[in-house]
């Protein structure tokens, strides 16, 4: 498979990177050389509060890291981001061809001064964050429904046992009357034949 430039933005546990961010930025690094990739650029992007909890987090830094790496890698790299403890989130984007070294240079801070490599640089940068945070939403989404249905599955069973529970009582009344009915019956039976036998000795006498 061809090998392609991506542009990866690593949501970190703020707290871990305050204490290690030697530590936990070399191991972005490592994480991709050993998925095969070859680091271009990587540095802090951000550091911010976020839009809702992550893990227990408020806060989060964006690690960016431009890298070159064989299409077939990425799976393999994904799995390994997820697997990492100091990373929350992670998003990798393929990067247009054209705009490599203009958004390379950017990230080195040896970027042209043209009007037109700022505003794609800030329109890359821009599609980023959205992505990032499109994704997390809709992982929250997705958790949110998985539990709504679960709740509701719940409700359903509940629905139905009861529904069982109230036959079950139908079906006993039912059993009662028609023992009821049945004994009356006997009961109707014997006053007859006593009745008969009366007859009769009346007869005979």
């Amino acid at each position: 498979m061809a090998e392609r430039v991506y542009e990866g933005m690593f949501l970190l546990d703020s707290n871990k990177y305050a204490r290690d961010s030697a530590g936990i930025s070399n191991g972005i690094n490592e994480m991709i050389e050993k998925c095969g990739g070859e680091v271009l650029v990587s540095r802090l992007w951000s550091e911010q509060k976020l839009a809702y909890p992550i893990n227990g987090q408020r806060k989060g830094t964006y690690w960016l890291s431009y890298f070159r790496m064989n299409t077939g890698k990425l799976t393999e790299l994904n799995r390994a981001a997820r697997l990492n403890v100091n990373v929350l989130r992670d998003l990798v984007i393929t990067v247009d061809d054209r705009l490599v070294d203009t958004l390379v240079s950017h990230a080195t801070g040896e970027s042209k001064t043209e009007e037109t490599g700022e505003s794609v640089v800030t329109t890359a940068t821009a599609t980023a964050e959205k992505a990032t945070t499109a994704t997390a939403t809709a992982t929250a989404t997705a958790t949110a429904t998985a539990e709504k249905a679960t709740t509701e599955t719940a409700t359903e069973t509940e629905t139905a046992e009861k529904a069982t529970t109230e036959t079950t009582a139908e079906t006993e009344t039912a059993e009662k009357a028609t023992t009821e009915t049945t004994a009356e019956t006997e009961t109707a039976e014997k006053a007859t034949t006593e009745t008969e036998t009366a007859e009769k000795a009346e007869g005979g006498v």
